[in-house]
């Protein structure tokens, strides 16, 4: 299958493309810069130089491929828009793909949020839809939600469409980056592993190859109209996460009381994802597209050091 990749350089599609490749699947994927061409080019796939915001030029590559794998966001609009203006950007670059490729049955995966579905006070399926999202929502991870409901809903045009449900963490030797570095960052600040209140908050993980075998099946075979949980653990609770982090760092897992003071003053932007319950099972996911983690769980994966040695890999 010939399939158009955005995000390639990213912490998920630089994995994704080599498991695509390994699969015989011919991968162009999207480069703005010549460095994004130069990682494209490393990782085996032929490169479309272009961007986000060329709706036109992503509907050409949409329409010349078999099949798109979308996991790029606007990440250069966070620092003054927020989670509101990625979210904006994004709604058209999926109605640009659904232009494209209505009506043909091709494949179109999007990468979405384990949170979509909201606190349903058990473990989130792949049968919860996101929820809708409104201005009432503004400033909150919920805004984006609108983008996986649209995608969900090019399924009704005739595009194969499906969201890739991630974890807040997805670890791997490369993850530079993300939420579990951030919390390590955290820690080596303030001198102690922090979680909030009795810290029994459920979140999830799974290792980013794994993340990478789903977007593969669910390109190949996933039914359209459907969400897919790329979740290997799906009830960590955080305090554990905290107190592995806190003793491979040397430093004590200490409570922060749930105060309006003191849970920002030691997390920061990461308050109300750290107080957040992210349960959530892959029973759906594994049998219907035949999925099964293979790589290492998250408490092995910190076992291997490499998120403490300052030298993460490919």
């Amino acid at each position: 299958m010939r399939v158009f990749v955005t995000g390639g350089t990213g912490h998920s599609g630089s994995y994704i493309i080599p498991e695509l490749i390994a699969a015989g699947h011919e991968v162009t994927g999207l480069a703005r810069s010549d460095t994004a061409a130069a990682a494209l080019s490393a990782l085996g796939a032929e490169v479309r130089r272009g961007s986000l915001q060329d709706l036109d030029g992503l509907k050409e590559a949409a329409a010349d491929s078999e099949g798109v794998i979308h996991v790029a966001h606007r990440q250069d609009l966070l620092p003054s828009g927020g989670m509101d203006a990625v979210a904006a950007a994004e709604l058209p670059v999926m109605l640009a793909y659904g232009e494209a490729l209505a009506g043909t049955g091709k494949p179109l995966v999007a990468a979405g949020s384990i949170g979509s579905a909201g606190n349903l006070g058990r473990p989130a399926t792949e049968d919860d839809p996101a929820l809708p999202s409104g201005d009432e929502h503004k400033g909150t991870l919920r805004v984006r939600n609108v983008v996986e409901r649209a995608v969900v809903g090019l399924a009704e045009r005739g595009v194969r469409s499906s969201i890739v449900r991630l974890p807040l963490i997805a670890h791997s030797t490369a993850d530079s980056a993300g939420f579990l570095p951030g919390l390590i960052a955290l820690a080596k600040e303030k001198g102690f592993a922090g979680y909030p209140a009795d810290g029994a908050n459920p979140w999830c993980a799974v290792h980013i190859r794994d993340v990478a075998a789903v977007f593969r099946l669910a390109l190949e075979m996933g039914p359209a109209g459907r969400y897919w949980h790329a979740i290997a653990e799906g009830s960590i609770p955080f305090r554990e996460i905290a107190e592995a982090i806190g003793s491979h760092l040397s430093l004590p897992a200490v409570s922060v009381p749930e105060d309006v003071m003191m849970l920002p003053g030691y997390f920061g932007l990461y308050t109300n994802l750290v107080t957040g319950s992210f349960p959530a099972t892959s029973l759906i996911t594994r049998q219907t597209l035949s999925w099964e983690p293979a790589h290492p769980g998250l408490f092995a994966d910190l076992d291997n050091g490499h998120y403490f040695s300052g030298q993460l890999t490919a």
